[in-house]
């Protein structure tokens, strides 16, 4: 490909609203360009590196057994309403009505889709198991796009569907998409860590994040440096060490304490003269109509997505100041006790101790709540945030908090969508059986954004070649000169025959500009042609990674490439 007739052009300046690495490198190497918030074209150079990235990804699903398959974004909103994710899922889901007033939906994922193409195919246990896999857009209204291609309203994702006689076989089968997704980010390039994850809407009996090491991350990872354990904040465990406690306090009385205007764990630490961990937080959300009081330890903090896993629910928000006062609840002084007809979720952590609470009246707390004497729970379970510095549940060390970027996720769907609209097979001895599924997805822009944040410095992008739009990239300095003209010309010719991909930066511009380019484009192999060289019969050869340079004669210039340079570069 000639540089002067490449469509797209690069640009000095980022865009003002860039926050992230390689938001600002792939706009300004002409790889993207946004349309609208949240939505971006693919410029030739990044569809190149997009395409690069689906073969990689159909040679490792095709290895696994893996059968491509093209599915519509365009689906009936029937399918969605027979799963209930039509009523779960908010705004970012897009509903329309097509010109009959039929509800149909643009599809954030599949598998409504491919459940109702699999119970219309699937008939016996001889059909399974087997897995499909298509890659195709996906629209999710996002409320905040953000990051460039990492958080998109509309984006490319390659998601597989397996589909089993039962559980077991789908633990068994689990390991090789594990092992495929590594496999998958290894040849794009990229150190990724496998992550404990909250199945969340998609539901399931389990999950994995693959996340790359990022600060310029959205999500939050804990970790454990010893160990080896790993999760997303969202479902991290971690050993909660025990409240401090004197043995005389332990049949104390319940006696209220006047707290005028106290109302925070802070204000109490200090008029109390105790540790937090002495205190218990009660937070009041509402879930379908209803109530519920969450009560942790006043050292912890409440990890929603835990809590919505141990409801069950999707539908959990704070309680507002009406719903406190309809429940006779004071804001500032809420309490588990004395409260009739209100149902109480309480994390492990608030074990038999004495615990200073709310009094349910203003300016009122409560000293020696003790738990189950005073108030009963209908809930017990962790629902706690982990925090740097927690000793790991495994081992016992330090957990770190760190951040990353959300690069794949698999998930253990087991029946929840083939239950919900009825899909099964026949057993061999004839018992109808409800299908097993799992369920398995990339974010093909998200991932080419992660490559960039893992691969660049500070003059570009640092493709790894075997993503790079290009392998080489033909630099002729000095194209006004005839002579320098025509031997670029002649190596150009000669590599394209040999089969190697080219970038001819043919344009009549300054030796800098071009440089510049070359540098921030980031192809992994740069060879300058110019009046210097040809008068040692030679062309330089320079690779983006490490800088490094050396000069090659062009006698037999392909060999050369193959046998001396591209085995320390593999373009």
């Amino acid at each position: 490909m000639r540089l002067s007739h490449l469509f797209g052009r690069t640009l000095r300046q980022p865009p003002k609203e860039a926050e992230m690495v390689s938001h600002r490198l792939l706009v300004r190497g002409g790889f993207v360009r946004q349309i609208a918030a949240g939505v971006y074209t693919f410029m030739p150079l990044g569809w190149r590196v997009i395409r690069r990235i689906e073969s990689i990804m159909r040679e490792e699903m095709d290895r696994i057994g893996g059968q491509e398959m093209y599915m519509p974004v365009l689906a009936p909103a029937e399918l969605w309403q027979e799963t209930g994710r039509w009523y779960e899922i908010g705004p970012e889901l897009v509903r329309f009505k097509d010109r009959t007033e039929r509800d149909f939906v643009l599809a954030m994922t599949h598998e409504e889709t491919i459940t109702a193409i699999a119970r219309n195919e699937i008939r016996s246990y001889r059909q399974l198991p087997f897995m499909s896999y298509h890659i195709q857009t996906k629209v999710r209204d996002e409320a905040r796009p953000r990051g460039g291609l990492v958080r998109l309203r509309e984006f490319i994702m390659k998601d597989a569907y397996s589909f089993h006689p039962d559980a077991s076989d789908l633990d068994a089968f689990y390991p090789e998409i594990y092992q495929a997704y590594h496999n998958i980010f290894r040849r794009c390039g990229l150190e990724v860590i496998a992550v404990e994850a909250d199945p969340g809407m998609m539901g399931g009996t389990g999950s994995h994040e693959f996340m790359v090491v990022s600060e310029a991350g959205e999500d939050a990872l804990v970790t454990c440096g010893k160990c080896g354990y790993a999760a997303n904040i969202e479902k991290a465990q971690a050993a909660k060490r025990p409240a401090m406690v004197l043995a005389e306090e332990d049949q104390r009385p319940i006696e209220e304490v006047s707290t005028p205007g106290i109302k925070t764990i802070d204000s109490l630490v200090e008029f109390f003269n105790l540790p937090p961990e002495r205190f218990l937080k009660t937070v009041v959300y509402t879930m379908e109509g209803s109530l519920i009081l969450v009560v942790i330890r006043g050292d912890l903090d409440i990890n929603e997505a835990k809590l919505a896993r141990v409801l069950r629910s999707a539908d959990l928000r704070l309680a507002d100041e009406e719903n406190l006062r309809a429940a006779g609840i004071v804001a500032g002084f809420v309490s588990p006790v004395g409260l009739d007809g209100v149902r109480v979720v309480l994390d492990d952590s608030v074990s038999r101790n004495n615990f200073i609470a709310g009094a349910n009246k203003p300016d009122t707390h409560l000293r020696n709540v003790r738990f189950p004497r005073d108030f009963r729970a209908e809930l017990v379970a962790d629902i706690a945030m982990a925090r740097a510095g927690d000793p790991c549940l495994h081992c016992g060390s330090p957990l770190q908090v760190g951040r990353g970027i959300e690069v794949g996720h698999t998930f253990k769907l087991g029946t929840k969508y083939s239950a919900a609209m009825k899909a099964t097979y026949l057993r061999s001895n004839g018992q109808e059986a409800t299908i097993v599924m799992g369920s398995y997805g990339i974010g093909l822009d998200r991932l080419l954004a992660a490559i960039v944040e893992q691969n660049h410095d500070e003059f570009g992008i640092i493709w790894p070649p075997s993503v790079a739009p290009y392998g080489i990239y033909l630099c002729a300095l000095g194209m006004d000169n005839p002579q320098v003209a025509a031997e670029a010309e002649r190596v150009y010719t000669q590599l394209m025959s040999a089969g190697y991909k080219v970038l001819f930066d043919d344009r009549l511009e300054s030796p800098g500009v071009k440089f510049n380019d070359a540098d921030l484009i980031g192809i992994p192999l740069r060879l300058t042609v110019s009046q210097r060289t040809l008068k040692r019969s030679s062309v330089e050869v320079r690779w983006r990674r490490t800088r490094q340079e050396k000069s090659i004669n062009l006698e037999n210039l392909a060999e050369t490439m193959l046998t001396d340079v591209l085995p320390r570069n593999r373009c």
